[in-house]
């Protein structure tokens, strides 16, 4: 008799418990170098712990709607990359905060206008890792073995995002009447594409570190 519609059956699909949304990490590795903006190892730490919410991405692709005869064929249109949003935690030295409006301020700058020309330039790549509560090295690819230090579990899924830059560095709301909060602030990428994989080669054959 099958189990698929007992709970016993829908625990043994239940591969590790569930994924867990709190269990994540986001790393932006470098800052554009050109634009003068301070993103040492140090800054690159901070990040990690004071990046507080991100997304996993949207895959979205428009349909065109053909019409026949009082029906619609529904056929691919261009594929659509939403912006991607992360949460930051401000700390009292507004390192983070400091290093995201430099790097805005360099493709746009407030006072003249003037600012970056080369995409290249201001352009860098993100990642998100959706992490994992076990310790079973042996569901990953040997290749992890290279990606990630010894002891380290490799996480469940990577995504790459290419060639990201700050479209809005959102405020910091102050007021007498907040108490017991500690400020943070959202920061706004354009996402040219992006990839998924978890150490091995993804559906572009690029490899996801």
């Amino acid at each position: 008799m099958s189990t698929l519609r007992t709970i016993t059956g829908f625990k043994e699909r239940l591969a590790g418990g569930g994924a867990r949304n709190n269990l994540f990490e986001v790393d932006i590795p470098a800052f554009p170098a050109s634009l003068g903006i301070t993103w040492d190892s140090e800054t690159i730490k901070t990040f990690k712990f004071l990046c507080k919410a991100a997304t996993l991405p949207q895959s979205q692709i428009n349909p065109i709607e053909v019409p026949f005869r009082g029906r619609s064929l529904k056929v691919s249109g261009d594929r659509i990359i939403d912006p991607w949003t992360v949460t930051i935690i401000n700390d009292e030295d507004f390192r983070l905060r400091t290093a995201f409006e430099q790097w805005a301020n360099g493709i746009n700058k407030l006072d003249n206008a003037t600012g970056a020309t080369n995409p290249a330039s201001y352009m860098v790549d993100a990642y998100v890792y959706q992490l994992g509560r076990g310790a079973d090295l042996g569901k990953f690819s040997k290749n992890h073995s290279q990606i990630f230090p010894e002891g380290q579990i490799p996480p469940l899924r990577t995504y790459k995002f290419y060639d990201i830059w700050p479209s809005n560095v959102g405020p910091i709301d102050v007021s007498y009447e907040s108490a017991d909060q500690i400020e943070e602030f959202t920061v706004e990428f354009q996402v040219q594409w992006y990839s998924a994989g978890e150490g091995t080669p993804d559906q572009t054959g690029t490899v996801i570190r």
